[in-house]
């Protein structure tokens, strides 16, 4: 691997589309109908700058944790691919350049809101909560869903219905996400000294409270329709994809399996994918359906 794939994985990639597919609805929605493509591309750029570097500093941080695991031991830290310094000096540079082209683009609103979600990920989620806490993912998810808050306020100056909305989706959506990861690989968690859900409570607690936030997730997803901000396509699409992902939590339930808790991981993925899609085809086609 070059040394600029290894910043690039510093990055995590593999998230940074997830984030910028919740960022185009919110943009829609505050705006109205399609934002300007300069204004649109320049901060879904600095949304993925802000991601960015919100990653690559909790690559540094997490270097020893990841050396212990699995499943991050061949990042670029733990591998030897870069120094730490590297990884710390490209990180506050990408802090700067993601909040500085959204207040070039957009104003200080969405700035700020991009320099908060950093400040919360990298300092209440990964210093202080993630190494004590289970309850780190819940909190967590607050700037894991911030992409929303942040397109919002490029628009309006402030966060409105759309912004809080396409949040609590994503909000609602990590902790069965992510305590699916832990229940299949929860001795990896644990040699890494990390606390977790399904080590305090239990297995089979850890699965109900899968289901139990699956199943808060469904009605949530459905508020879009509500407050007007979508149409049919995505109405039905939300229900079709939400007992697809209850199934599966089902499942988990019932046959108490580490390849169960991985279906619902790979479904997790395939749910919150589709849903965004299925917005964003929505607001496309003008709510032709509704």
């Amino acid at each position: 691997m070059s040394v600029l794939a290894s910043y690039f994985a510093l990055t995590k990639p593999r998230l940074l589309p997830l984030v910028l597919f919740s960022g185009v609805p919110a943009l829609v929605m505050a705006a109205g109908g399609w934002p300007a493509p300069g204004l649109l591309v320049a901060v879904l750029g600095g949304i993925a700058l802000a991601a960015g570097a919100a990653n690559a500093l909790n690559s540094y941080i997490e270097r020893d944790f990841d050396a212990r695991m699995s499943r991050t031991e061949s990042r670029p830290l733990p591998a030897g691919r870069l120094r730490p310094q590297q990884a710390l000096v490209f990180g506050l540079v990408l802090c700067v350049l993601g909040p500085g082209l959204l207040l070039a683009a957009s104003g200080p609103a969405a700035a700020g809101v991009a320099v908060a979600g950093i400040l919360f990920y990298v300092f209440i989620y990964t210093i202080w909560l993630k190494p004590r806490s289970p309850i780190a993912v819940v909190v967590g998810g607050v700037s894991g869903a911030v992409a929303p808050l942040i397109a919002d306020a490029a628009i309006g100056g402030g966060i409105g219905a759309a912004g809080w909305i396409l949040f609590a989706i994503i909000f609602v959506w990590q902790p069965p996400h992510f305590w699916a990861i832990t229940l299949y690989r929860r001795s990896e968690y644990e040699r890494a000294g990390f606390p977790i859900m399904v080590s305090r409570v239990g297995e089979a607690v850890t699965r109900r409270r899968i289901l139990g936030w699956i199943a808060v997730l469904v009605p949530v997803s459905l508020l879009p329709a509500l407050f007007g901000l979508s149409g049919v396509l995505y109405t039905l699409a939300a229900l079709g994809l939400g007992v697809w992902f209850l199934r599966s939590g089902l499942a988990l339930l019932r046959e108490k399996s580490d390849e169960a808790a991985r279906g619902v991981f790979r479904v997790s993925l395939g749910y919150l994918v589709g849903l965004f899609a299925a917005m964003i085809l929505d607001l496309a086609i003008g709510g032709a359906l509704a």
